[in-house]
């Protein structure tokens, strides 16, 4: 099986952590890291820290539906961004229709109504953030859909966008952050891998 390796913390993105749950398998096909509702747990565990507090609700079958929804919606509109280049080949030929997954990602934006607010601790840094508006009555399942499509707005409509692509390794099906010159590569044991199919390519010996 694949190790997952996580980038660096300053690189990490939800949308990217969303759409980076279907992965390669290590073995020729292709994982999904929410098939089921214990794998949708050990993933929001690992979003401490990343996700706003109270985002991280306990893992059912309902929110695992969810959160997959919503990870189709975001791999729709992921293929659009790194287009004219190729999509990631897991979903390439069943990508929802972009005005579909548009109209799913703001939906789930919308789920829970927020304001943002400015914090100026004494002695510290200002920060601003978003907080929700109203009574905050939105459900812990709803925080959670609509933080990571929140995150996904303001990923696809942010300067970040310009540098997603989808690796071209054999196998490879992720979508990453390009972070120098024409990155093609997710990692470098992509490359290698990369390197090593063109090197056999060419020394192929021609069919009679």
């Amino acid at each position: 099986m694949e190790t997952k390796t996580a980038p660096p913390a300053e690189r990490r993105r939800p949308a990217l952590e969303l759409a980076s749950t279907i992965r390669h398998d290590g073995a020729g096909g292709v994982a999904d890291d929410l098939a089921t509702v214990e794998g949708l747990a050990a993933w929001l565990r690992e979003q401490e820290g990343l996700l706003p507090p109270g985002a991280l609700p306990e893992a059912d079958e309902r929110l695992r539906e969810e959160v997959t929804a919503l990870r189709r919606a975001v791999r729709a509109l992921f293929a659009r961004a790194v287009s004219p280049a190729p999509p990631s080949r897991a979903d390439a030929n069943r990508l929802m229709p972009v005005e579909e997954a548009l109209a799913a990602l703001n939906a789930a934006a919308a789920l829970e109504p927020v304001v943002p607010r400015l914090t100026w601790p004494a002695g510290d840094r200002p920060t601003a953030g978003l907080v929700p508006a109203g009574d905050g009555d939105a459900g812990p399942g709803a925080v959670l859909i609509a933080a990571l499509a929140r995150a996904a707005v303001d990923f696809l409509g942010g300067p970040d966008r310009e540098q997603l692509r989808a690796c071209t390794a054999p196998r490879c099906v992720r979508y990453f952050l390009r972070s120098h010159g024409r990155q093609a590569w997710c990692k470098p044991s992509c490359g290698n891998r990369a390197r090593v199919a063109r090197h056999a390519e060419r020394h192929r010996s021609p069919q009679p």
